[in-house]
């Protein structure tokens, strides 16, 4: 997997996200106009009039350009609309930061939105494409399809039954505690480890505190090229590496796919590294937002990410290296588990929980001198994914 990359060429320099919740009392117009609001606050004061593009991401909350231009009141400037599963927010973000590193624009803004409680659905709304019925998987329910992370980690590796349920525990209980902290996450409670060990089950072990919930939400960033970023702010963010990863969907017919791991993450992961200089993201990074839309998920993500070895991943969460304090801050907003999955927003949110940390704005959960930060989405599920990685800093390297 090739790519040039864009380090250092871009820089976000606003951003806004609205709090994430059954936010039955908000039209996906009012989240989206309250998103784009705090961004350009926090830009200035920055009219939308100065913005020259938008991107927009949303899997069913609104079709075409209209979506954005009506709430916003844009006055015909290019909006494209962009959807890539769970991926769709961070997809709006990398094609607009690629839009002002080719010099086609100055000034342009991402948007991510999705209401999802509106749907009536318990789950993710989303209707499958007409298939030659081979692809059995999409038979099954996503809770379902992640479930197999965990008796397959526990088959490869030896690990205990009760030893991979008491650290998929820990990243639910982990992800809890930092959400309590936040003020935009939609579930603000810590959850006692007993309390998610006999939590009804939702299909194999998974239980509800292993499921990332059901939300409504918004969030959105303004990205300039690098060498104009401080006349809109003192703490602008520098991109450093995207990358995207679309498998080839084969992982349900090949035998030799075993569901402890996901391609497309380890591609996407090694290019974002590539593109940003990072050989050892464990000590190099200063914290990650990664894709726990499931507690397994997360537990295979911090070997598929190379912050740990293979194998070794259950026993470094339970020994906390992945804590809020510890050797890599991993989802310190909360995570999917604490935000639930708007799933135009949630990429969009990873960022601007970055954008906080970095500017020292993260209140209760502030890392020590954060200054290179990595986020993840994961869109799909085992064997058929697409993954999107980010590393972006406080500095120009």
């Amino acid at each position: 997997m090739t790519s040039n990359g864009i380090r250092d060429r871009v820089a976000v320099v606003g951003m806004g996200c609205t709090r994430f919740g059954e936010l039955w009392d908000s039209s996906t117009d009012d989240l989206v106009i309250d998103a784009v609001g705090e961004c350009l606050e926090s830009a200035g004061g920055l009219d939308i009039d100065e913005v020259d593009a938008f991107w927009l991401g949303t899997l069913g909350s609104g079709q075409s350009g209209l979506a954005l231009s009506r709430p916003l009141g844009i006055d015909y400037k290019p909006v494209t609309r962009v959807e890539n599963y769970c991926a769709t927010g961070s997809e709006s973000f990398r094609n607009a930061c690629y839009a002002v590193a080719s010099g086609a624009y100055d000034t342009v803004m991402a948007v991510g939105v999705e209401k999802l409680k509106d749907s009536g659905f318990s789950g993710l709304l989303r209707s499958d494409p007409p298939a030659d019925g081979t692809a059995s998987e999409l038979s099954l329910t996503a809770p379902a399809a992640f479930s197999f992370l965990d008796p397959a980690y526990c088959a490869a590796f030896g690990v205990h039954p009760d030893e991979m349920r008491a650290a998929m525990t820990h990243v639910a209980w982990k992800n809890h505690v930092n959400g309590a902290r936040n003020p935009k996450a939609q579930f603000r409670s810590e959850v006692s480890r007993e309390k998610i060990d006999q939590a009804p089950r939702v299909a194999g072990r998974l239980g509800v505190f292993d499921c990332s919930g059901v939300s409504d939400g918004a969030a959105c960033a303004l990205i300039v090229r690098a060498e104009d970023a401080h006349r809109y702010t003192d703490t602008p963010m520098y991109v450093k590496g995207l990358s995207l990863s679309a498998g080839p969907a084969r992982g349900a017919l090949d035998p030799e796919f075993d569901y402890t791991t996901f391609p497309e993450v380890v591609r996407s992961a090694a290019d974002a590294y590539r593109q940003a200089g990072v050989d050892r993201p464990a000590d190099d990074l200063s914290l990650a937002e990664v894709h726990d839309c499931f507690t397994p998920t997360e537990i295979v993500l911090m070997e598929d990410l190379g912050f740990t070895d293979r194998g070794r991943s259950w026993k470094d969460v339970l020994a906390g290296e992945f804590d809020a304090d510890g050797s890599l801050p991993v989802n310190p907003d909360g995570g999917l588990k604490s935000f639930g999955h708007p799933v135009g927003a949630s990429g969009l949110r990873m960022l601007y929980e970055c954008w906080l940390q970095f500017s020292e704005r993260a209140g209760d959960r502030q890392i020590d001198d954060a200054r290179l930060a990595l986020t993840h989405n994961l869109g799909g599920r085992p064997g058929a994914c697409v993954s999107f990685v980010s590393i972006v800093g406080r500095d120009l390297s």
